[in-house]
């Protein structure tokens, strides 16, 4: 999970993961130095498998992101925004699609900032379909929906060094279409709450110009190819 002043929602997020977790399990905090009651809210949880680190590898959601999954020491890596809820069934869910995937992708429901449903399942409003080429050209894959197997870090880290060229969830969704063997899961098993603060697009129509997008593009294949 990457954190960064989200003290409005961050319990109620962690109290949704906290219920499906073993003892074993662990959730990593990279928080991006939040100047609010954050981390203090997390700490009050009082709860050993929470584990802070600071993020330094450079200000912004993806850097942030990158450090958390630095700091991961378990067999699968499930990523976390700091605002949504998940559904009590997703830890179990994603675990069984994730012993014949390497990478497990789920639905979401998108919601207003008091988890009241408003435009309903990401995959069926943006049509959202798997294989790289898809994915490449103009990916629908929620960076939150996503759980992969360890295996695959090998390929996405270290992140490129240009965020701006390349958002976290973008390089891990076209790495692992690249290399690996993804599956979508037709089932929300976040709530996804959009509520006009959040730090990604989540999804939302790009407002970047074409050249961009071409920049985006270019840019990213080439990483991919020096991953092989």
């Amino acid at each position: 999970m990457a954190t960064y002043n989200g003290e409005k929602y961050i319990k109620e997020q962690l109290d949704s993961i906290l219920s499906q977790l073993h003892e074993e399990d662990e959730i990593i905090i990279s928080d991006d130095h939040s100047s609010d009651n954050t981390l203090e809210i997390i700490k009050a949880l009082n709860d050993i498998r929470i584990k802070i680190f600071v993020n330094e590898l450079g200000k912004g959601y993806s850097k942030n992101f990158e450090n958390s999954i630095a700091h991961s020491s378990g067999d699968v890596v499930f990523l976390s925004d700091q605002d949504d809820v998940w559904m009590p069934n997703k830890v179990q869910t994603m675990i069984e699609e994730l012993e014949s995937a390497d990478v497990v992708i789920s639905d979401a429901l998108i919601t207003d900032e008091d988890l009241r449903v408003t435009l309903g399942s990401h995959f069926k409003l943006h049509g959202t379909r798997n294989g790289f080429l898809n994915n490449w050209l103009k990916t629908r894959y929620i960076g939150a929906c996503m759980a992969f197997n360890k295996n695959i870090l090998k390929k996405i880290m270290p992140f490129p060094n240009n965020p701006k060229l390349c958002a976290h969830d973008y390089w891990i969704a076209n790495v692992s279409e690249f290399y690996y063997n993804v599956k979508l899961v037709d089932q929300p098993l976040i709530k996804y709450r959009r509520h006009g603060s959040n730090a990604s697009t989540g999804g939302e129509k790009s407002k970047n110009s074409l050249y961009h997008k071409l920049k985006v593009r270019i840019y990213t294949f080439a990483k991919l190819l020096s991953r092989i």
